[in-house]
């Protein structure tokens, strides 16, 4: 029997990733879209509890200028 899942794993969990650092550029650009919104847990796949982090990392790294806020 072949079975597909009907639910994404969440990428952290699976990595057995604790923190999310707001340094990690390339890994905070793959859950934010083109128009540098962070994508929502439906999409991304997250869970709850890195969903949070994502999301406070990338305001951080905006923050801090490494992510911009809006496309040029």
């Amino acid at each position: 029997m072949n079975f597909k899942l009907d639910y994404m794993v969440c990428y952290f969990c699976q990595k057995n990733i604790n923190e999310v650092e707001y340094k990690n550029t390339e890994l905070l650009l793959r859950f934010v879209s083109s128009f540098y919104k962070i994508k929502p847990k439906k999409k991304t796949g997250l869970c709850s509890h890195h969903q949070r982090k994502i999301s406070t990392a990338v305001k951080r790294a905006r923050q801090m200028g490494m992510i911009p806020y809006t496309p040029r």
